[in-house]
């Protein structure tokens, strides 16, 4: 949405570049732009010019596919809701014959995304991270495009990290687990956090939260994460306790996002350590209830 407003200029360019490439007189084997878009055009029953359309948004003056909302509030059923979710909100075409509207184009977007190999993002800021927010997972289609591919496999998820002069170029589980290492599981990261108190511990399950995120959207996120993770905040008792008395309500959230990881497969874990969330939830309750 941002993108939208603010660089209409570059979006009308790559609009303009695609369609330029799918009316190219070329062979299909050499151009995967024109191939696509003449697969589509028939599938779809529209012209090749419109079939083209690659730059996908959501409708004007709506941001974001609101995935991180739902799962920040762990109001959503599975994962074919937060996947259609994306697709309506952000299946609105940017067309460069007709500046300056956004139509709705769902169909088309979710032809485009059957073929799809690669996802790719970029992260360009040392001072947000993956996890610090949510709109990194909210805009992720991994598992929308796995759904909608006829083969039901999964694309390779790539992430660009250029926060240095060293771009890189990582898979998206190893970013993840790169940030998990040095933010969430990090002494110095969350010993630094619950120095500033109450809202520190938020930080530390916003985080907690996101990191769940992106096993929604895609899948990408190592056992060992939660694991090493329940171990830190959880099974230490003294840090248990620091963090019920600086925040007891997102230390409950934190104890909620572990049982929701686990009841939604993302975690495998002892029965021993569920039965200890979940007598620690009624614990955190009962104490936020004053009882």
């Amino acid at each position: 949405g941002v993108f939208r407003d603010l660089f209409i200029n570059q979006m009308n360019l790559m609009d303009r570049g695609i369609k330029m490439a799918a009316e190219a007189d070329e062979p299909l084997d050499q151009n995967f732009v024109r191939k696509h878009a003449l697969e589509q055009a028939a599938e779809l029953n529209i012209s090749l010019r419109e079939a083209s359309c690659r730059v996908f948004s959501n409708s004007a003056g709506s941001y974001s596919a609101n995935v991180g909302l739902a799962i920040e509030n762990g109001g959503w059923e599975g994962e074919e809701q937060l996947q259609e979710q994306f697709l309506t909100r952000k299946g609105f075409a940017f067309n460069a014959d007709k500046p300056g509207m956004m139509e709705q184009q769902a169909d088309l977007f979710k032809s485009a995304l059957k073929t799809v190999d690669v996802t790719f993002q970029n992260l360009d800021s040392s001072e947000i991270s993956i996890t610090d927010v949510s709109h990194y997972y909210d805009s992720d289609p991994t598992k929308v495009v796995q759904g909608l591919r006829d083969d039901k496999k999964k694309p390779m998820s790539m992430m660009a990290d250029t926060t240095t002069a060293n771009a890189q170029v990582r898979s998206l589980s190893e970013t993840v687990r790169l940030d998990a290492r040095t933010k969430l599981l990090n002494p110095k990261f969350y010993e630094g956090m619950l120095s500033t108190g109450y809202e520190g511990v938020r930080e530390i399950q916003k985080r907690l939260r996101n990191t769940m995120g992106w096993s929604a959207t895609a899948g990408e996120v190592d056992n060992f994460v939660f694991e090493d993770a329940n171990g830190v905040f959880i099974e230490d008792a003294e840090m248990q306790q620091r963090l019920l008395d600086t925040n007891p309500n997102a230390f409950r959230d934190m104890v909620t996002t572990f049982l929701e990881a686990n009841g939604r497969g993302y975690w495998e874990t002892s029965d021993e350590n569920i039965e200890r969330l979940q007598e620690l939830y009624a614990e955190v309750e009962d104490r936020i209830e004053g009882i």
